[in-house]
């Protein structure tokens, strides 16, 4: 029974610490561009858009259509790097461990 003991007592750190991954996750930004730097979107790695930068010089009602594919781009650029971050910081934690099939994160 000890050994159940010390099994629930790691189960309870291990929840404590993915609680915290998810706080640090959710303050944790990271920058999407596209057209060569001309838009830029900062999110956080939980997908909350915190900032969106346009060149002044893409403002022109004639390019609309570029300009929202290029916003877009960069918030697709952003989620990825978001996610990289995430299961780099997920993959510290669990120290490589995989989660078990169909559990993902953030949850």
């Amino acid at each position: 029974m000890k050994n159940i003991g010390q099994l629930m007592k790691q189960a309870q750190q291990m929840q404590t610490k993915m609680a915290e991954l998810q706080d640090k996750l959710a303050e944790m930004t990271v920058e999407g561009t596209s057209g060569g730097g001309l838009v830029t979107v900062i999110i956080t790695c939980k997908n909350e858009i915190k900032s969106l930068k346009i060149d002044p010089s893409l403002i022109d009602p004639s390019e609309a259509d570029m300009l929202e594919d290029l916003i877009v781009a960069a918030i697709n650029d952003a989620r990825t790097k978001a996610e990289a971050k995430t299961s780099e910081e997920m993959s510290q934690l669990t120290g490589g461990m995989k989660l078990p099939g169909g559990m993902e994160m953030p949850f």
